[in-house]
């Protein structure tokens, strides 16, 4: 039978721990990075996706109805 080293396992234990603490520190990391972003582009007035279609949508629709006007406004004078 093999017989297991405590140094072995202490060392072992002690890598594990750190990695464990390196994963935590990465991950707050992240969030914290992650969360200075999102406050820099907050601060900036930026618009999201969707704002951004909706106001596109509507800037297409007034668009359309300003051409229906006009093509009518053109009919009644006689143009």
């Amino acid at each position: 039978m093999q017989t297991r080293n405590k140094v072995f396992d202490d060392l072992s234990q002690l890598m594990t721990n750190a990695m464990g603490v390196a994963q935590g520190a990465k991950d707050e990391a992240q969030t914290a990075m992650s969360g200075m972003v999102d406050r820099w582009l907050a601060d900036r007035d930026f618009v999201t996706r969707e704002e951004f279609e909706a106001v596109r949508t509507m800037a297409q629709k007034a668009r359309e109805e300003n051409a229906a006007l006009l093509a009518r406004i053109e009919a009644l004078e006689g143009k």
